[in-house]
């Protein structure tokens, strides 16, 4: 069994290369296309200068450089800046212009999924769509901690596509909803400011049991009377779920893209924190066709100790899907190939 899913980056991975001047867009677009990344994710307020003002010029500059290196644009990261004026925030036909606003760009740049923040009303996203089936982009909800794929709010979007019928609004999965262990590099960095040894290693197994976080929180603010350190990492678990990733495949009607989303890759290629060994054969199994967009940020845990090395990471990252993939592949075609024929023959 061959799967249609593809492998790309998002130039968030690079951030931190990027901001230090060490790498520029062409350099990322070059290293994604080296491993076989060849979706790009862009985020046009972060790497167009003259954005939301994007002449032809800029476009048509920006279809040539990922040609020129084999890739294709896989992805275009929206934002809503609901307070850009101090007096009030923006009204509902303001939000829906901005929208439309990305849209259009979106479809310039040929690109056909849009990242939407998931803090954006299904409501607003409903008056989008006529927009997004015209200029045929689907806009995908980013499903991100704390939401996770059943969240009320999440179903509300799902409900809202049902509603409408369309094909052109869904939601967009954040691997980071399925973080089955903690990070290790987020450990280091709060034991680095001082949070102690022991209360680290409770927080870290009152991950792993999965206790609510609150009561966690709790433990360590109150009865152990955490210092600023140790509440800092409790409080980092209202943002580690772990989803059930046997649940994805019910929601793969309702996206195209996937963030990604990693903080640490072992020398061996395994992430210790997020269960991609877990997701990846339910998206084979129920045959999902997209794109697993990269999106390092472990840079921002590690940089105060050490050289952040975004490229290598990713590579890593990558070295792991294909294996995965791989694997995936091989087991639920050998499954299927077992199955016995209808009536026992």
């Amino acid at each position: 069994m061959t799967t249609r899913i593809q492998r790309g980056v998002s130039l968030y991975s690079f951030q931190e290369e990027m901001f230090l001047g060490r790498m520029t867009v062409e350099d990322c677009m070059a290293f994604a296309a080296s491993i076989g990344a060849t979706g790009i994710e862009i985020l046009p307020e972060q790497n167009m200068p003259g954005f939301p003002d994007v002449g032809d010029a800029e476009v048509e500059s920006w279809k040539a450089m990922a040609a020129r290196h084999g890739c294709h644009l896989s992805a275009y990261d929206m934002f809503l800046d609901t307070k850009i004026r101090k007096d009030r925030p923006m009204t509902d036909d303001e939000q829906v212009a901005s929208i439309v606003r990305d849209l259009r760009l979106c479809h310039r740049l040929g690109i056909r999924n849009m990242r939407v923040l998931v803090f954006v009303r299904p409501d607003i996203l409903g008056r989008c769509v006529p927009y997004a089936e015209e200029l045929d982009v689907h806009m995908g909800v980013e499903v991100h901690a704390p939401w996770h794929l059943e969240h009320a709010w999440i179903l509300r979007t799902i409900e809202e596509v049902d509603r409408l019928g369309t094909r052109h609004l869904g939601i967009l999965p954040d691997m980071g909803i399925f973080m089955k262990h903690y990070p290790p590099v987020f450990r280091a960095r709060f034991e680095r400011q001082g949070a102690r040894p022991e209360i680290a290693q409770f927080i870290v197994d009152q991950h792993e049991a999965k206790i609510m976080c609150e009561y966690t929180i709790y433990e360590v603010a109150v009865k152990m009377g955490g210092n600023a350190a140790e509440i800092a990492m409790a409080e980092t678990l209202r943002h580690a779920p772990y989803a059930n990733p046997r649940r994805i495949g019910d929601y793969a009607p309702y996206f195209r893209h996937i963030q990604a989303k990693f903080y640490e890759m072992n020398e061996d290629c395994t992430d210790p924190a997020i269960a991609y060994d877990e997701v990846i054969p339910e998206l084979v199994k129920c045959g999902w066709e997209g794109t697993l967009s990269s999106e390092y940020e472990g840079n921002r845990w590690i940089q105060d100790v050490m050289e952040v090395d975004s490229r290598e990471q990713v590579r890593r990252q990558h070295v792991m899907f294909e294996r995965l993939i791989a694997e995936a592949e091989a087991n639920h075609g050998a499954a299927t190939a077992a199955q016995p024929l209808a009536g026992g023959k």
